[in-house]
């Protein structure tokens, strides 16, 4: 009799563990995960990351938006991995990352933001220059009051310049003030 109560006792202790963890949603297992993944690459100050280790995290968010699309947590992890995709030299990435954004999450708070990093994008990485103005400017036209809005500027005015001319410019404009 004793076998069949500890039988029986063990029997719903694994019932019990097999719901609780059927309850745990495909959600919460993909954002730790993903917690995890930041966690091991953010960790240590200093130390220059694994590439792939970031290209994994990468995808691991655009899965999860993927997956999780309606979730607040997808916009944000779009613009996490669109910034990682930058950093890591991966600009067609970027773009489509930013334009994703922008086309599916438009009242997201960072859209405005990722316009003018797609238009960084193009002049930085891609050196399409024509095509960042067009960016910069259209960012100008639709955020104009934006606390990017100087540096889209500034960046239109600069466009092409090597930084020995930029010094140059500067350094003459420094004199003329002087002078005055």
């Amino acid at each position: 009799m004793k076998t069949f109560k500890t039988f029986k006792t063990f029997a719903i202790l694994i019932l019990i563990a097999l719901v609780v963890s059927s309850c745990s949603s495909p959600k919460k297992k993909e954002v730790s995960e993903i917690q995890k993944m930041e966690n091991e690459l953010f960790s240590e100050k200093g130390v220059m990351a694994s590439k792939q280790k970031a290209m994994d995290l990468v995808q691991a968010y655009i899965l999860f938006a993927d997956q999780f699309a309606d979730d607040s947590m997808a916009v944000e992890y779009l613009f996490k991995a669109a910034d990682i995709s930058m950093n890591l030299n991966e600009a067609q990435k970027a773009i489509n990352l930013y334009n994703r954004i922008i086309d599916n999450y438009p009242d997201f708070r960072k859209v405005p933001e990722c316009l003018f990093l797609k238009g960084y994008v193009y002049e930085n990485y891609l050196g399409d220059l024509e095509t960042a103005k067009q960016i910069y400017m259209e960012f100008l036209e639709k955020y104009p009051d934006n606390d990017f809005a100087d540096d889209a500027q500034m960046s239109i005015e600069n466009l092409g310049k090597s930084p020995e001319e930029l010094i140059k410019e500067f350094e003459e404009k420094m004199n003329a003030q002087d002078s005055v």
